[in-house]
């Protein structure tokens, strides 16, 4: 079932992702093709991280992402890639990171979802 998102949430998202440095999945992959490293951040909500997440990613939900996250990573220079479902939660929390000093910090546009509509490599934690 597909969810509907309020309006004001929308505008919320569509505004962070104005100031908000994105890759695709597929400019994601290229750069780590290239060498390039990222710090992955899952900021879904504990029970979509249960049912799986991308190889070598971390959890830190949107809930605790601001509060944990100086503890979690607190070189402001690291290169991190946040993801979700979809990419809006991505979005807002890399906004959030910027404004707490976070200078390279990414949102992946098609999340989770895009991931696995490609096809691509997950891990699902054993039950």
């Amino acid at each position: 079932m597909a969810q509907t998102h309020s309006p004001g949430y929308l505008r919320l998202v569509e505004d962070a992702k104005q100031r908000v440095r994105r890759f695709t999945i597929e400019e994601f992959l290229e750069r780590l093709k290239s060498g390039e490293r990222y710090i992955m951040l899952d900021v879904r909500e504990d029970s979509e991280w249960a049912r799986g997440h991308l190889p070598g990613a971390h959890h830190l939900s949107r809930g605790i992402l601001e509060r944990e996250i100086e503890r979690t990573i607190p070189d402001k220079d690291a290169a991190i890639l946040l993801y979700c479902c979809c990419g809006y939660r991505s979005a807002l929390s890399a906004d959030n990171l910027m404004k707490m000093g976070y200078l390279n910090v990414t949102s992946l546009d098609g999340g989770w979802r895009g991931w696995n509509e490609r096809g691509l490599p997950t891990v699902t934690p054993e039950l």
